[in-house]
């Protein structure tokens, strides 16, 4: 093949070069560097909050229902909570660069097959395989800004590189609102592809090869029992209440997938437990801070990851809005969210962070309450107020909790713990969006036929509302006889439809609310002093001093990618 095709061999020998075309001493080679991860990431956390908007389109140009369509956004989160821990052990066997390039070759592969599936499932299996990609680009990217920067101006690298998250989280639904409405939905992911070849060929030229000579080995039960568990649970929870599934919960299938992914769990966590270099280290969750962080960010993620596609569904279905428009509200969220987290951060170092991440959580959770009270009628500012409060709450909670999470996490563990956190808040957000999607799809069942009996043919209000409507039908359209009585009985009918869609969005906004509230309550019993000191944060600073050096870090952080 590769004496057929010369170019394929000169182009592979190129991706393998140990050195780079640019010059690794030189200053400015670690700010080209920069710029290179901060591509990848930007495209990332694009594509998790640029499909929100185009969802009812996808919707309509399928043909199928939230039970099917839901898995756009699953399918994408649990490949990428997958190879978060995996893509450190890849980095460090196979090469940083190596890793990175092939994370944004899977990225832009799967953007291309997205915009040219020509069913859903196809779509699905296109956001896996950039699910996988985006798994390699985040944490990998994160690890090569960390080695390359000195420990001085490593924060304001990690500035610049928040900036890619923090622009792709405000801007996203609006670039998807346009290309939407402008054009048409497969374009939301065909325009990574010229972006993702222009960052492929950058990685190629500008980085230079690392890898770590004392890697572990790769721990594949681990890494098998995970892949099983999680899609066979969610898969259950979103097939159970599915119109296609006419078993309901009780279905074989659903029983089954519920089995497997029980023995997968039983098997995964047995196997973590037992290895020496484990794919996820559960042994850290001996740490009763990090613990207690691990079970607010997994109760977080519910509500707030689970709630995330709520908002443009309704803008679009109920109130009218085009992509565009319903993209644009999300634009101060992550504007007021990347002004608020600096004085969080600072803030947590002045006062127990405690009460910022419970005020931020119940901050949260009122916005989530507004939001219960919407109708078909609610006006522009009342939802943009509690989308600004939302932006503050989160500016608020997320830098304590990452910082109460990793405060008594030795140096050499930093890496680990970052992955683990970050795994746990895309398994919870996976965890929310089928669960919230599944109570959607019932309570709109609820709803309809709650008011389907409360529609008397015989009641008077019945006939004075059909004839009101009659009269409008007439003066309007100019319609007569049994066609006006029809189209009358067809507008009541559709009425009762939208009402119902709409109170089943609000039922799911309160409920996000409680499980918002419900994460506040387990950091009462983070042990924390008034500057975010932890309990054993002193034995873990003098533990690193007596080695007399800096150790290397991973610190595998990932950018929330939807937080609207």
């Amino acid at each position: 093949m590769t004496h057929r095709f010369p170019g394929i061999s000169h182009f592979r020998d190129f991706i393998r070069e140990q050195g780079a075309t640019f010059d690794a001493t030189s200053p400015s080679y670690k700010w080209w560097l920069l710029a290179n991860v901060m591509i990848g990431t930007f495209m990332a956390v694009l594509d998790a909050t640029i499909v929100n908007v185009g969802l009812p389109k996808i919707m309509a140009s399928f043909g199928v229902g939230l039970d099917k369509i839901e898995w756009v956004l699953t399918a994408y989160m649990l490949a990428l909570a997958v190879m978060l821990p995996t893509s450190g052990w890849l980095a460090d066997r196979f090469g940083y660069k190596r890793v990175y390039f092939l994370g944004l070759f899977l990225f832009t592969l799967g953007s291309f097959l997205c915009g040219i599936s020509p069913n859903e499932d196809i779509l699905i299996l296109s956001r896996v395989i950039q699910g996988l990609g985006a798994g390699c680009l985040m944490p990998v990217g994160m690890a090569i800004i960390t080695r390359e920067f000195p420990a001085e101006r490593r924060g304001i690298a990690l500035g610049f590189w928040s900036i890619a998250s923090a622009a792709s989280v405000s801007f996203g639904p609006i670039i998807g609102g346009y290309l939407v409405d402008r054009f048409n939905w497969p374009l939301i992911f065909d325009v990574n592809v010229p972006i993702g070849i222009a960052g492929m060929l950058a990685t190629a030229i500008i980085q230079k090869e690392n890898r770590n000579k004392h890697v572990g080995p790769f721990d594949p039960v681990g890494f098998i029992s995970v892949t099983i568990f999680l899609p066979f649970l969610l898969y259950a929870l979103t097939e159970g209440n599915a119109q296609t599934n006419s078993g309901g919960w009780s279905s074989p299938v659903v029983l089954a997938c519920f089995a497997i992914s029980a023995l997968a769990f039983v098997v995964f966590i047995s196997s973590e437990l037992i290895v020496e270099h484990p794919l996820i280290d559960l042994r850290l969750l001996k740490n009763y801070n990090f613990a207690i962080s691990n079970v607010v960010t997994f109760i977080f993620g519910i509500g707030m990851f689970g709630s995330t596609f709520l908002l443009p569904l309704y803008l679009q279905n109920s109130l009218g809005y085009t992509a565009l428009q319903a993209g644009s509200v999300f634009l101060p969220v992550g504007i007021i969210q990347g002004f608020v987290a600096p004085m969080a951060g600072f803030a947590s170092t002045r006062i127990n962070p405690k009460f910022l991440i419970i005020g931020g959580a119940l901050l949260l959770a009122f916005t989530f309450y507004l939001n219960s009270d919407m109708s078909y009628l609610t006006e522009h500012g009342y939802i943009m107020i509690t989308l600004y409060l939302r932006g503050v709450a989160m500016g608020v909670m997320f830098a304590p909790l990452t910082a109460a999470a990793v405060v008594d996490i030795p140096l050499h563990q930093m890496g680990q713990a970052s992955g683990l956190l970050n795994v746990i808040r895309q398994v919870g957000g996976s965890f929310g969006v089928a669960v919230l999607t599944t109570i959607l799809t019932t309570r709109i069942n609820y709803h309809t036929q709650s008011f389907g009996e409360m529609i008397q043919p015989n009641s008077p209000v019945y006939h004075e509302v059909l004839r009101n409507i009659r009269y409008f039908v007439t003066s309007s359209a100019g319609t007569l006889g049994g066609m006006a009585d029809r189209q009358s009985q067809y507008i009541l009918m559709s009425h009762v439809t939208r009402q119902s869609f709409v109170q089943a969005i609000d039922d799911n906004f309160l409920l996000a609310a409680l499980i918002t509230m419900v994460s506040a309550l387990p950091v009462f019993f983070l042990k924390i002093g008034k500057k975010g000191r932890g309990k054993n944060s002193r034995n873990v600073s003098t533990q690193h001093q007596s080695t007399g050096k800096e150790e290397p870090v991973q610190l595998l952080t990932v950018p929330s990618e939807s937080r609207n």
